[in-house]
């Protein structure tokens, strides 16, 4: 059921097994591209790289002179010491082994320079200790809560933290952080509305804290939602990542961002149960299944299936009784959410001129572990 005149077309699509996530690396690099041309200056830009979780999309971004990155775990974080990322900011509290992990991490490769959240006195404590022992010096970014109540501390409280950090040996507190990830509403002036009026907590956590002598920290904020308001902002880093690829979510919710999208789950027929059915080889461990039935993936070459069910290798699609469909037939899914669609493959096929080259990008960052 393939459209020929579309972009999303592959003409080696035989040569692909099902169910796969394939990649239009000329996009990618117009949506980077993009990115750019949407800021004042490239060294402003902190891309988190949970989205692709490659070597290949970063090594991309470096050649457009992108050097400074966000990771949410230690092998997105080890990834980016691998790949010799100048800058890279942990965006998580590490504690525990985990806390162990990125102390190595730093150790292994000492050409990045490494940093990471917290927001307790409790952990900066734990931090402080170890980093004794160790004698290595800890940068950190406080974790601001603006809103989320996912991690953070107010910016009301902030102030005393950051006192009581300056205190300790070994810490030193590098910037501010803050994931206004709650503001998502699609109207761009409501949006922008409120992610200035949480800033403006910031702005007045800023002023306290230079009144003590604390002045230049950096400041790391938002992530795709609030791209376009905090790039319009000074001397703050911004730090999106659905931008890699886009999605339908995105797309639909940000239109005024206008990436493209670049990644595809690509399934088949295999079955055709009843004569208002047909089932195709895309389980729930295949696409992000966070989302309701019918919200998980929209098809770009059949948008007006029905979603009628979905187990862990099948879906099942309502369609008229009059159908042509046969088994074997292709389906271009565009997820709603690509982030969690990315962690569930091992490999990225990739597409250029509507064609499959061959090359495969792994999603190395998708384990829980790379050498660290």
């Amino acid at each position: 059921m393939t459209d020929q005149t579309t972009w999303y077309n592959i003409q080696n699509i035989d040569e692909l097994d099902t169910p796969a996530l394939v990649v239009y690396s000329l996009r990618v690099k117009q949506n980077i591209q993009q990115l750019i041309g949407a800021i004042d200056h490239v060294n402003r830009l902190r891309p988190h790289i949970k989205t692709h979780k490659t070597k290949e999309v970063i090594a991309i971004l470096q050649k457009f002179d992108v050097h400074k990155f966000k990771s949410a775990t230690i092998t997105e974080t080890e990834l980016l010491g691998i790949c010799g990322a100048k800058d890279v900011l942990l965006a998580y509290q590490p504690v525990g082994i985990k806390l162990q992990r990125f102390l190595k991490i730093k150790e292994v490769y000492p050409k990045t320079h490494f940093s990471c959240l917290v927001d307790s006195i409790e952990v900066a404590q734990e931090m402080c200790n170890i980093a004794q022992t160790q004698q290595i010096n800890l940068d950190l970014y406080i974790d601001l809560n603006l809103g989320m109540n996912r991690t953070g501390i107010t910016p009301i409280k902030a102030e005393d933290l950051i006192l009581a950090i300056n205190k300790l040996p070994f810490l030193k507190v590098e910037g501010l952080h803050l994931y206004d990830g709650n503001i998502r509403d699609t109207d761009f002036e409501v949006r922008k509305n409120k992610c200035d009026i949480e800033y403006r907590n910031v702005e007045i956590l800023l002023q306290n804290l230079e009144k003590q002598g604390i002045t230049n920290l950096k400041i790391v904020a938002g992530g795709t939602p609030t791209f376009p308001v905090h790039s319009q902002r000074k001397n703050i880093d911004c730090s999106p990542g659905t931008f890699v690829f886009w999605d339908k979510g995105y797309q639909d919710s940000y239109p005024e961002q206008d990436f493209k999208t670049a990644a595809l789950v690509i399934s088949r027929v295999i079955s055709l149960p009843d004569k208002d059915k047909i089932c195709l080889d895309l389980g729930h461990k295949s696409i992000a299944a966070e989302n309701e039935l019918s919200k998980r993936v929209y098809f770009l070459n059949a948008p007006n299936v029905v979603f009628v069910s979905q187990s862990e290798e099948h879906l099942v699609l309502g369609v008229s009784e009059n159908h042509s469909y046969k088994i074997g037939d292709i389906f271009y899914g565009l997820p709603i959410h690509i982030c969690p669609t990315v962690a569930l493959y091992n490999e990225l096929s990739i597409v250029e001129n509507e064609n499959l080259t061959g090359e495969t990008w792994q999603v190395i960052a998708r384990n829980r572990q790379i050498t660290i």
